[in-house]
């Protein structure tokens, strides 16, 4: 299915209230559409906040889970992080968000995986990745759209962990950047947008400690008939600014470059309408499988205050499961 196929497929469905569950990827190529009561027999399981079609669990290992993980090189990571800051100073960006792919080991495999882990958002895709994402993109609900743009990233165990993160300069300006790009995303598609929280603190239990991640709410208002237009709507807003950058068109552009491929899910969104309401997150906190080895895909926004060593550290820290009991 290509996007115009989805946008009209979404439009019709969201006009006759029937409810389906989405799924678009990073680069708009390959979007999947399915009724829910289908999308088990297509391979989808998800849980969106509570909602699930996941009722036959698998059976998990007898021992712990084990998880390793083999970063790219520094140098690779060098490399991409030095063109992207030649765009930023040349100005053609001032927001990045730079990701790579690490090899990781497991005993668990991907349906293991869903199970396990716990999030607000999950997604398992059959024999091709599970997704663990904290992060909503949209919710739609009594006329009302609201985004969630999470940017700024600690280390829970370090001394004042959370002044530091509030204080940071360059975490500041990353999430100032994608409050403002996101208020002007909504404003193509509602009225009245206003920031309801800003820089709002939340901690996520990983199986390497806790981390502090800042997020901000914003909303707006719809027309009561915002159910005929849902794939617009979404068309609209992509890609999820907090995971693309800023400009969006020309920071995509420079991302293929310093990436080096196609995200393909990775970065995408995934959600589900139920007739009434609608609700998404952005495919972040992702384990792909190809040709049998399993990778994960992390990141972070790259400004022109950036700093090398500390990007790279916070692309592998992000590697991670949100499970306990790990070896």
């Amino acid at each position: 299915m290509n996007f115009a196929s989805f946008i009209r497929q979404a439009n019709r469905l969201g006009r006759q209230k029937t409810a389906f569950f989405f799924l678009i990827d990073f680069e708009r190529q390959k979007p999947l559409i399915s009724p829910l009561e289908s999308a088990v027999e297509n391979g989808i399981i998800f849980s969106v906040e509570g909602n699930t079609n996941f009722y036959r669990p698998v059976e998990l290992p007898r021992q712990k889970i084990r998880f390793s993980s083999e970063p790219v090189s520094f140098e690779r990571y060098a490399a991409g992080f030095a063109l992207v800051q030649q765009e930023l100073q040349k100005g053609n960006s001032y927001l990045l968000n730079l990701t790579y792919p690490s090899k990781i080991n497991t005993n668990y495999n991907l349906a293991q995986i869903f199970q396990a882990t716990k999030a607000p958002y999950k997604l398992l895709l059959q024999d091709q990745f599970v997704c663990f994402s904290p992060e909503s993109f949209i919710r739609i609900r009594q006329n009302q759209i609201f985004t969630y743009p999470m940017k700024g990233t600690i280390d829970a165990a370090l001394p004042q962990a959370e002044q530091q993160l509030m204080q940071s300069e360059k975490e500041g300006r990353e999430h100032y950047t994608i409050v403002d790009l996101m208020r002007n995303d909504l404003a193509m598609v509602a009225e009245n947008i206003r920031v309801r929280r800003f820089r709002y603190i939340d901690k996520i239990s990983t199986n390497r400690g806790e981390i502090l991640q800042t997020s901000s709410e914003i909303t707006g208002n719809l027309t009561a008939d915002w159910q005929n237009r849902i794939g617009s709507i979404l068309a609209a807003l992509l890609p999820a600014g907090s995971i693309s950058g800023a400009p969006k068109e020309k920071t995509v552009s420079i991302i293929r470059q310093a990436e080096g491929g196609k995200r393909g899910y990775y970065s995408g969104i995934f959600g589900i309408f139920n007739g009434e309401e609608l609700n998404s997150a952005v495919a972040i906190r992702y384990i792909e499988q190809k040709d049998g080895q399993l990778y994960f895909r992390s990141g972070g926004g790259i400004t022109s205050q950036s700093r090398l060593q500390e990007e790279y550290e916070e692309y592998c820290q992000k590697v991670y499961l949100p499970i306990h009991c790990v070896e």
